[in-house]
Parts: structure tokens; C-alpha cells; sequence
């Protein structure tokens, strides 16, 4: 990996609301996230969001502001995101504290996860859980 891109994830789920400044409240209040980057349109649409949760970042945007990025992705969605927590429990905790609709409660699995997962607010699903997925060596 050059300078640059070491430490940077090699991909980011990209996902588009009709509300994007409620999605970023949620997943920053409820979930934890960290806003990083915010971009707006001079009427306060968003255009583009950054939030990040450890070394992983979600990007997203408003549904309705057209483009060819938008136009491929159709009527997409709902989605699924996997996101790794060190602590399912308060991470549950956080999120039920916030009115958020847990979709699967906490639950230890075959594999060795512990997890939960929890509908957005426009219906996409984010687990959170212990297990670690591993890229193979590049």
C-alpha cells in the first residue's frame, strides 16, 4: 500500500436517504459514528456526508438531487452494513437509549460474534457485532 492509503479503508458502503441530515443524526447519536466531512447545496441539501466508526467510513447523500450516480442506483436499497464494536452491549444499550428499532436483539452466534442489529430510519440495517472479517494478504 503507498503512504497515502495506509490506514484509509479500500472501500466504503455509499448510501443515499430521503432525509440525510436526519440518517446523520441517527447514526452519530444512536450508533456512535463521527461526522468527518458535510457538503451541502446552497439550499442545505446534502449533497455528500463522510461519518466514520474506527477505521471504517460510510459515505452518504440525499436521495433527489439527481446526477449519473444516482440515476444508476435506481430505486437500491434497503442495504446492510456490518460494522465491528468492542462492546455489543453498551453499543445496544446506546442505540435502544436513542428509540432506535432494534431489527435482531443481542445474540452470541455459532461463530463467535456477539451482535445485534438495528433498522435505520429509512429501513437500512447496520449490525453490530464482535467479529472481525479479514481481508486476505495483498
Amino acid at each position: 500500500m503507498t503512504g497515502e492509503m495506509a490506514g484509509a479503508p479500500t472501500f466504503c458502503p455509499t448510501l443515499h436517504y430521503r432525509d440525510a441530515k436526519a440518517a446523520i443524526k441517527q447514526l452519530t447519536e444512536a450508533f456512535g459514528f463521527t461526522r468527518s466531512a458535510l457538503y451541502e447545496s446552497e439550499d442545505g441539501t446534502v449533497v455528500h456526508a463522510e461519518l466514520s466508526y474506527g477505521n471504517g467510513v460510510v459515505m452518504l447523500g440525499s436521495k433527489g438531487v439527481g446526477g449519473a450516480y444516482e440515476e444508476a442506483l435506481g430505486g437500491s436499497g434497503p442495504v446492510g452494513v456490518y460494522t465491528v464494536v468492542e462492546d455489543p452491549d453498551a453499543h445496544h444499550r446506546r442505540a435502544e437509549q436513542a428509540g432506535v428499532e432494534i431489527a435482531l436483539p443481542l445474540t452470541d452466534q455459532d461463530y463467535g460474534s456477539r451482535e445485534y442489529t438495528a433498522r435505520d430510519l429509512e429501513g437500512n440495517l447496520w449490525t453490530f457485532g464482535t467479529y472481525t472479517p479479514v481481508a486476505p494478504p495483498a
